[in-house]
């Protein structure tokens, strides 16, 4: 009998990343870039961890209703406009999630789309 090496968490993880590209690249790579770097000072890179972590329970909410004001990145102010993607199920959100977090450089955890429910009810 063959059993596999992998739980379920690590399956689980692997194909939320890949999903998590394709919607990254269908949503996301336009503005923040294939390499997460963002563009010039109009939209924030992706490539700084400690944003990410700082705001972790607030990227769902920032992927689903988009947003606006000023970003500080790496010491930079960002002042454009990120629009929302109400279409994003849950579940898509927490695949890009997991993509963007686990890319550029960012090592985090998994995140599941439980975490991404939990978040969006908190939304302002």
């Amino acid at each position: 009998m063959i059993q596999s090496c992998q739980n379920e968490t690590s399956i689980n993880f692997k194909r939320y990343y890949v999903n998590g590209k394709g919607l990254y690249e269908k949503n996301c790579q336009n503005c923040h870039g294939s390499d997460g770097k963002g563009l010039g000072t109009l939209y924030p890179p992706l490539t700084d961890s400690s944003y990410l972590n700082l705001n972790r329970n607030k990227l769902a909410c920032i992927i689903r209703n988009g947003q606006t004001g000023t970003v500080r990145v790496n010491n930079i102010a960002y002042d454009g406009i990120m629009p929302g993607n109400q279409t994003l199920a849950d579940i898509d959100i927490a695949q890009v999630i997991v993509y963007i977090t686990n890319s550029f450089g960012n090592k985090q955890d998994f995140y599941d789309s439980e975490f991404a429910k939990n978040d969006l009810v908190n939304c302002k």
